[in-house]
């Protein structure tokens, strides 16, 4: 118990603090304005329907998953729950902007805003088909009343195996676009997996971070005031050489300058914070980072709040070998009617409201 003068001057300072934090969105909320940023690793959003130009075998009603209607039908409703709950905290509603991955086409996406809890939020879709072997792709959900797109396009990102052979695996999306009438550029990632562990794989997930590097260059050289936010299940954590050798990223608020990629999720992850585990190692695969402009802004344009890991109670395992890992789908090849094997990830920006 804290008995002596100074401890309680520490507690009294660290309670006004957070009564000020709380104080910015309850007492000036007819001043300020709060929008949500998210990304979520859907793990294997696919409906029933066997693509015979795709490896989804194992998602379909005869494949090894048994993967039936009333299963496809859970996972949507899985899945949107958690969709409308990320920064609700703060924003009290659903995320304005949502980057996915691991969904096999338009028409799951479809599926999932119609269902009740996300219909009446007016999210729209912009989705490209990827050449990935198992058809998984990215995506952008945005809400039409929030965001107006003004560009998007799909780039390739060409890998070759060893024996000369293509690699097929996500496109990287960017959409640029009015957020409350601010030009801002959204880019959604699903790098290549660590199979065949991470040292043999690293080239690929160099070769994506270069990618990700020349689509964020390519638009700073149309506008240096340009605002820029990546974000994706990117198979490295925030200091892995793709991040803190190719991409540049800086961790550290203090150091950040508008010519510096920010990226929060790396104090997260070194508070061993995790968005998944493997092997009772946390990972924080699942990342947001931004041009530094988001953190200089003035109060009559946005700039970048917090940034967190969404991992409610609901989420996590609650026993067993796996327990306090992410609630998942399947479990060793048991149907368990989880959510994904990532927690999804977000950030909050604000601006002074008109």
């Amino acid at each position: 118990m804290c008995k002596n003068i100074g401890c309680k001057y520490f507690g009294f300072l660290l309670l006004l603090f957070l009564i000020t934090i709380d104080n910015v969105f309850s007492q000036d909320e007819k001043e300020y304005k709060a929008r949500t940023i998210a990304f979520y690793n859907l793990e294997n959003l696919f409906d029933t329907i066997n693509d015979p130009d795709t490896f989804d075998d194992d998602r379909t009603p005869l494949g090894k998953d048994k993967w039936t209607g009333e299963k496809y039908r859970d996972k949507l409703k899985n899945m949107a729950l958690v969709l409308s709950e990320i920064g609700s905290s703060v924003t009290k509603s659903s995320p304005d902007i949502i980057g996915v991955c691991e969904i096999e086409n338009n028409a799951v996406l479809e599926d999932l805003i119609k269902e009740p809890v996300l219909f009446n939020k007016g999210y729209a879709i912009i989705h490209f088909d990827s050449p990935d072997e198992r058809g998984i792709d990215v995506a952008l959900l945005y809400k039409k009343d929030v965001f107006m797109p003004t560009s998007f396009k799909s780039h390739r990102l060409l890998l070759f195996k060893e024996n000369g052979y293509r690699d097929y695996t996500r496109d990287q999306l960017i959409v640029g676009g009015l957020l409350d009438d601010e030009e801002i550029y959204f880019i959604v990632n699903h790098w290549p997996s660590r199979s065949g562990g991470e040292a043999r794989s690293r080239p690929n997930r160099i070769a994506a971070a270069k990618l990700n590097k020349r689509i964020i260059d390519s638009v700073l050289r149309l506008n240096t005031d340009a605002k820029i936010l990546s974000m994706g299940d990117f198979n490295d954590d925030p200091i892995n050489d793709s991040f803190k050798k190719v991409i540049k990223t800086e961790g550290r608020k203090r150091k950040v300058t508008d010519s510096i990629l920010f990226n929060p999720m790396e104090s997260l992850y070194r508070k061993g914070e995790g968005s998944l585990a493997y092997r009772d190692k946390w990972n924080i695969f699942d990342q947001i980072y931004f041009t530094g402009n988001l953190i200089s802004s003035t109060k009559e344009s946005f700039s970048f709040y917090k940034a967190a890991i969404y991992n409610p109670a609901y989420l996590l395992t609650s026993s067993g070998r796996y327990k306090g890992y992410p609630k998942r789908t399947y479990s060793v090849g048991n149907y368990t009617g989880g959510f994904s094997d990532h927690f999804p990830v977000y950030i909050t920006l604000v601006k002074l409201a008109n």
